[in-house]
């Protein structure tokens, strides 16, 4: 067959087999995982299909119900794993921004993969990726490129985005347990929901009083917990590179949010991170609260981790400096805006005194016609420049010109 002329796409029956056989080995590629990364992106009903039941068994909860002690035992998993999600899977396997011993890693694995990410191994080699490409075409969950929903959750669908690329993370590939807790990537999250539903059953027989069970235990524990726990991280995909401040002109259109980091335990400290990938707390300075970088601390006093890398002094005189510009941008634009203010109403400025000027603007404000925002420019536009726009002088009048009086 000339090699301009593809390959015919396998039978239906040999892509079911396959998809089923990935559920329990995601390494499983028939025809090669470098082939299967150079498929176009589609959706694989079938090898998402355990994603799907995810998502749908959280209904579930109209039959189990609710008890407090399962509304709380959801809160705190969620938290828990999402500190696995950003200082495992994220601070330690994507960046190795601290130190573990072998068996510390294998144990950090462990834990990272009741958060139902996949392995670590395969997070890691997605975000490395990520953040070579961030933003361009080649970026898998880039909202910029692909559109919102693709970026949170549609590429995680697609057969392209399912192979560990083992040859980019030759410094994780290296160890054998990790590859395999890697290839057999469902076995913990398994583990862990059959350990909730056990400890749910013996609480309803040792300690009914807290009003819960096994299966309300798994809803709440398990399903729901895991469901926003992942959509939690995925706003970092579909958000973070849209909504937030830009402190860093970083070559991607990475922010840092603050809601994001309230959700994700110090992971909307995005543009922070883009710019500088090796320190182990995304919130550069002590007023950005970042508590994984605290919990790691923590850790770190233990023993099982250590060599916590700091922010470089470098770094944090560049973002002290970029604040500093952006402040003096913001104070430009708001006294020209003031200024074209006074234009219009100097008259009554002379006259009202300022307690009254500001109650007749209250009084008036719903009678104001705001203007439809014109679309923005490049996505990577740096706003300060617009700023820089306001701080053109206000057009002279002409000589002899009287204001209109009041």
């Amino acid at each position: 067959m000339p090699e301009s002329i593809s390959a015919p796409r396998p039978s239906l029956l040999r892509r079911i087999t396959t998809a089923l056989t990935q559920w329990i080995d995601s390494d499983h590629c028939p025809d090669g995982a470098e082939k299967m990364r150079t498929e176009p992106d589609r959706v694989d009903l079938v090898r998402v299909m355990p994603f799907v039941v995810l998502h749908l068994a959280c209904f579930a909860v109209i039959w189990v119900g609710w008890s407090p002690f399962a509304v709380w035992t959801a809160v705190a998993l969620y938290f828990i794993r999402m500190f696995a999600v950003t200082g495992i899977h994220h601070r330690y396997f994507s960046h190795k921004t601290y130190s573990t011993s072998r068996a510390g890693q294998f144990f950090l694995a462990l834990w990272a993969g009741t958060t139902v990410q996949r392995g670590s191994l395969w997070w890691a080699y997605h975000h490395r990726h990520h953040h070579q490409h961030s933003d361009d075409p080649e970026d898998a969950h880039s909202p910029h490129v692909h559109g919102f929903v693709w970026s949170h959750i549609g590429w995680i669908t697609s057969r392209r985005n399912f192979p560990t690329d083992y040859s980019k993370i030759k410094d994780l590939a290296k160890f054998p347990e990790l590859v395999w807790l890697n290839r057999f990537d469902l076995l913990v999250p398994i583990l862990f929901a059959t350990a909730i539903l056990l400890t749910g059953i013996a609480l309803e027989a040792y300690a009914p009083g807290l009003g819960t069970n096994g299966p309300q235990l798994l809803v709440w524990g398990f399903f729901i917990s895991t469901t926003v726990l992942f959509h939690g991280t995925a706003c970092i995909n579909s958000m973070a590179h849209l909504m937030g401040k830009r402190r860093f002109k970083t070559d991607d259109d990475s922010r840092n949010s603050f809601i994001l980091t309230l959700i994700t335990l110090g992971e909307g400290w995005h543009n922070n991170h883009h710019r500088f990938q090796s320190c182990t707390r995304n919130g550069f300075y002590w007023w950005e609260i970042d508590p994984t970088y605290y919990g790691l601390k923590l850790m770190s006093w233990t023993g099982l981790i250590w060599g916590l890398k700091p922010v470089p002094q470098s770094i944090l005189d560049e973002g002290a400096h970029a604040d500093h510009h952006a402040s003096v941008a913001a104070a430009s634009a708001e006294r020209a805006a003031n200024q074209a203010g006074a234009n219009d109403y100097s008259s009554l400025r002379r006259i009202v005194p300022v307690a009254t000027a500001m109650a007749v603007a209250t009084a008036t404000a719903s009678n104001v016609v705001v203007p439809k925002k014109a679309e923005g420019p490049a996505i990577r536009k740096d706003l300060s420049e617009e700023a820089h726009g306001l701080n053109a002088a206000q057009p002279t009048p002409p000589p002899g010109h009287q204001p209109p009086s009041a």
